[in-house]
């Protein structure tokens, strides 16, 4: 039986959304579902993994995200921090501005952030007065505030391996009314081509995808985790990739895919059930679980 999720989790660049779309927006489920997060499993230069498509990042699906929801919205992003303050500060006049992808270990009003962890974030801007930063921080913190300097240094992103630095999105327009049906069939294409690995180029050296991944991954756990992939994988992949599957299930099941739901929803289970075993030091487990996940990718694409 597939049990939907509810609860708090990395869901950041879909709650701004969210927030960005106000009244008319859809679930997170259904926008994380059109970004085609859920569609595959990468380990980058055979030791970074993250639960989503091989070459993927956020800002390579926003576009067809916004599509496949009957939304539009300008991107503005590069120059310098001066022009970029001066851009956010015209964008307020109008109301919020989505901002992002913002490196999280200078949002110093999270506990524990003292300088960059080379992990990307989104967050909505409010409000700019003086020299501090209003703000909706999708991690768990509404109306946060910030220096300006952090925030410039965070918005910056240059200690993350994606975007395009000062990027911002604004003048968010529903340009036809989606139903949350619609949006999921109208994003099985993306998600299909993403799950295929195909046309992706500029990958490090020793990058895999999906079920090669899996068993290499499976392979790296079950040697020994070393500390920082342990880390990585329980502060973020697994509670993030766990979710994104699990969402997935629940909506090819609403469209009638049911048997990739079943494949998805046992993908959800097996990346879910990584989390105690990793956390507790049950390596052997772990990789159990990361060799019965390999061959599902490949499941997955044959019947969606």
């Amino acid at each position: 039986m597939h049990i939907s999720y509810t609860g708090s989790g990395p869901y950041c660049y879909a709650n701004a959304f969210t927030m960005m779309f106000g009244a008319a927006a859809p679930s997170t489920a259904v926008i994380e579902f059109a970004t085609s997060s859920p569609f595959g499993m990468q380990l980058i230069g055979g030791k970074l993994p993250f639960f989503d498509p091989y070459g993927w990042d956020p800002e390579l699906s926003f576009e067809d995200t916004l599509a496949a929801l009957g939304w539009t919205s300008e991107a503005v992003k590069g120059g310098t921090a001066e022009e970029a303050l001066l851009r956010l500060k015209a964008a307020l006049v109008d109301g919020p501005v989505w901002v992002g992808p913002v490196e999280m270990g200078h949002l110093r009003h999270q506990p524990g952030m003292s300088g960059p962890i080379e992990a990307d974030h989104y967050v909505v801007v409010l409000e700019l007065d003086g020299e501090r930063v209003l703000m909706h921080d999708p991690q768990g913190y509404p109306y946060a505030t910030l220096p300006l300097a952090d925030f410039m240094a965070a918005w910056s992103a240059k200690t993350l391996s994606y975007g395009t630095p000062y990027t911002m999105r604004t003048g968010f327009v529903r340009q036809r009314e989606v139903s949350e049906r619609d949006a999921i069939s109208a994003s099985i294409p993306a998600a299909h081509r993403w799950l295929s690995m195909a046309g992706v180029s500029g990958m490090p050296e020793g990058s895999l995808g999906n079920g090669a991944a899996a068993e290499a991954l499976a392979g790296l756990v079950g040697r020994g985790c070393d500390e920082s992939l342990r880390a990585h994988l329980i502060h973020f992949a697994v509670r993030v990739g766990a979710r994104r599957a699990n969402d997935a299930a629940a909506c090819l099941a609403r469209i009638g895919h049911e048997e990739a739901a079943r494949i998805m929803a046992s993908q959800a289970r097996l990346i879910g059930s990584l989390q105690h075993s990793l956390v507790v030091g049950d390596d052997e487990r772990a990789a159990a679980a990361l060799r019965t996940l390999g061959p599902t990718y490949g499941e997955l694409l044959a019947v969606l």
